[in-house]
This record gives C-alpha cells, structure tokens and sequence, in this order.
C-alpha cells in the first residue's frame, strides 16, 4: 500500500469518532484533505455536522463539497478535531506546520473535546525533530525574532539552522499575515521544554509543537491500521 492510499484508509478510520451532531474542526495538509472529502460524502447522504475549518484551503474545499461551515467566534466549543501531522510520536507529540496552519490549527485543538491526528506510518517517529520545527512570527521585526529564535535552538541542541521559508524578497506568508521560520533541530529530547521557551519570544505568534492536545492518533501503515490512545 502506498503512502496516498494510507492517507486515504487512516482518514477513513477517523470517520468512526464522528457522531451525528458534532461541531468539527477541520485540519489542513494532504490527508486532513482527505478526510474532509470523505466527510462531503457523509454530509452528502445526511450526516448532520457543523464544521471549523483551519485554513482558506480546508475552507473553500468544504464548501465545495457542500459541508455546513461556522466559526470559533459564533461556536467557541467544539467536539472534535481530525487533523494530521509532519510528525507524532508515542506520547501523541506533535510537530505540525508544515502547510503553514498550525496557528490556527492549534486554536482548534485547544477548543475541541478532542483531537485525533490521522497519519501514515512514516509521521510516527521515537523523538521529534526530524522534520524542521515551524515557528510563526510578527512580519514587524522578523530578523530580531529570527535571532532570538535561533539563540533558542542553538541552546536545545540544534543541529541546523533556523531559516526564513521562502526567500527575503519573497517570504512565505501565512493565512493571518505572518511569516515562517523553520528550525532544524534534529531530535528535540525535551519537546515540552522548547515549546514553552518559544512560546516566552516576542515576535513569536504560535509554534509547530502541539504538546498535550491529542487524544488519539490513526496511523495507517502497510499491515493495517494502528490506534494510538482513546478508541471512537
């Protein structure tokens, strides 16, 4: 099985936590966008949900597919959140970001009941790190926060640099108007501890460690698929 088709079958597998009813955050990122059109067709023969999208691309491919849409702001509460992962490991860490979503990825999380991450089996790692740490900053003084940043990463051990993605003449801007650093840090022995000393630098909006926000992961790999933490 390829790793498109356990996208498909770990996003399937998440359908079983949807209950008629619920308000849905909804992820962003190559399988929560699978997710999201297995959902449409559960919307499409009745499945009665409302949904928190966490990105204009999850956005307009909801709508597209005809899924009731509301907000944080008119339902701050949510039941559930399926989301996927650059990475997860066996303590339900995560290092997401990648898709440049993960500020409001984690607003989302942090308001549902529950979140469940959705994976193939080459996101579940032993320690995080493999995949560069995404870090949302302020435009407004982005090369002081990237030192600052940097100092941070250089002090945790880092074994790359920390770097502005795109480029200075164009910088990758987020869906709130912010930028994205990506810090190389290999393996992150204590992730709980990084994430707090980001969280403490001006200029940083919101990082990619999601400590203590999932309740459950469906990964899917070549045998099947493996459920980590609460059942549906």
């Amino acid at each position: 099985m390829d790793i498109d088709a356990q996208k498909r079958q770990a996003a399937k597998r998440a359908l079983d936590y949807v209950r008629p009813g619920m308000k849905l955050g909804l992820g962003t990122g190559s399988t929560a966008e699978k997710f999201v059109d297995l959902l449409g067709a559960k919307v499409s023969e009745g499945l009665d949900v409302v949904c928190v999208p966490t990105s204009e691309a999850t956005r307009l491919q909801a709508e597209g597919l005809g899924i009731p849409l509301t907000t944080l702001e008119q339902d701050p509460e949510l039941d559930l959140t399926i989301d996927g992962a650059d990475e997860l490991d066996e303590r339900l860490q995560l290092i997401k970001g990648g898709g440049g979503a993960h500020m409001r990825e984690k607003i989302a999380a942090a308001a549902s009941h529950r979140m469940v991450v959705i994976a193939d089996e080459s996101k579940r790692v032993k320690i995080l790190g493999r995949f560069p740490l995404p870090v949302e900053i302020a435009a407004f003084g982005w090369r002081a926060t990237l030192s600052k940043v940097s100092d941070c990463a250089a002090m945790n051990g880092a074994r790359g640099p920390v770097t502005l993605r795109g480029s200075q003449a164009d910088p990758f801007v987020t869906d709130n108007g912010n930028y994205i650093l990506d810090c190389a840090f290999g393996e992150i022995e204590d992730a709980a501890k990084v994430a707090m000393e980001l969280s403490l630098i001006p200029g940083v909006v919101e990082h990619g460690l999601f400590i203590g926000l999932a309740h459950a992961a469906v990964v899917a790999g070549a045998s099947g698929v493996d459920i980590m933490g609460e059942t549906p």
